[in-house]
């Protein structure tokens, strides 16, 4: 019998993959977040990659009505960088706290159910240099989980943390990953604008790798 993991899952490149990795040592439930985020559409994938991988998923929405961020706020408009400025500086899409209201869900979730893993697919290598998604967060919050729980042995993983775009993808064509589920831009039309920081680095990651990326099949859509 596997043990139990929660793995934050937003139907993104880098959480997909996590979810592909963690499902290989234990069994996983999904945990998809409703925060009030521009579109629904990551959403939707999300429970469909969750179904995909044959995982059970629960869905919660957390109110984050201050807003401050470009991915609440449809007032404020999404940045484009070029890629060689990506992660120079934090951008507007950055979202307060958004990790740390996640885990803190996550590890409710796992101590309900006496999991022994959050898995979220957090990098720090190509990225837009959200300050949650650095190896000391997670270093020093694996610390405040330990001594606030009765089960003190719940401990975050982020295993693609030192990973780059390239090797992530290659991480998920060894996996099976259903790439052509996943949604990683920062808009929800029918197509990925191309321009947002996600789409620009997910394009260099299957650039890189020398794979084509199955989203920009029309079946997907």
């Amino acid at each position: 019998m596997k043990d139990k993991a929660i793995v934050l899952l937003s139907g993104g490149l880098d959480s997909t993959t996590t979810l592909y990795l963690a499902k290989k040592k234990y069994k996983c439930l999904c945990l998809i977040v409703d925060y009030g985020q521009r579109h629904k559409k990551e959403i939707r994938l999300a429970k469909k990659v969750s179904e995909k991988a044959k995982c059970d998923f629960r869905i919660i929405k957390v109110m984050l009505p201050w807003g401050c961020s470009s991915l609440i706020d449809k007032s404020k408009k999404i940045p484009y960088h070029r890629s060689a400025n990506i992660g120079k500086r934090i951008p507007s899409t950055y979202v307060p706290g958004r990790n740390t209201v996640f885990l803190s869900y996550a590890l409710s979730f796992a101590e309900s159910i006496k999991a022994k893993k959050i898995f979220i697919g957090a990098n720090s290598l190509d990225y837009s240099g959200y300050p949650d998604c650095r190896p000391e967060y997670f270093d020093s919050l694996n610390k405040v989980f330990k001594v606030g729980t009765i089960n003190r042995n719940i401990r975050i993983e982020a295993p693609l943390i030192y990973k780059t775009k390239k090797e992530i993808v290659e991480l998920g064509i060894k996996y099976k990953v259903p790439f052509g589920l996943t949604w990683s831009c920062y808009s929800g039309g029918k197509h990925p604008c191309g321009k947002c920081d996600s789409c620009l680095l997910r394009a260099k990651g299957f650039k890189e790798a020398k794979e084509k990326d199955p989203i920009y099949d029309r079946q997907n859509f």
